[in-house]
């Protein structure tokens, strides 16, 4: 689970807050995130470095 997070654009590694994700998401939606599995998370967008280069050619 936590493997599929770090691929994800939105986690951020933070050495004095700890991992978390930087989705903003009000209390229902944060609620049913926190029920569901990584796997069926609607808010995983993969982190690729790749991408931003190429769009900076």
């Amino acid at each position: 689970m936590a493997d599929m997070c770090e691929m994800c654009a939105h986690f951020v590694a933070d050495e004095e807050l700890g991992d978390y994700c930087s989705v903003s998401l009000d209390e229902d939606e944060m609620a049913r995130f926190l029920t569901q599995s990584v796997k069926g998370c609607s808010y995983f967008q993969l982190y690729d470095e790749y991408k931003i280069v190429q769009k900076q050619n």
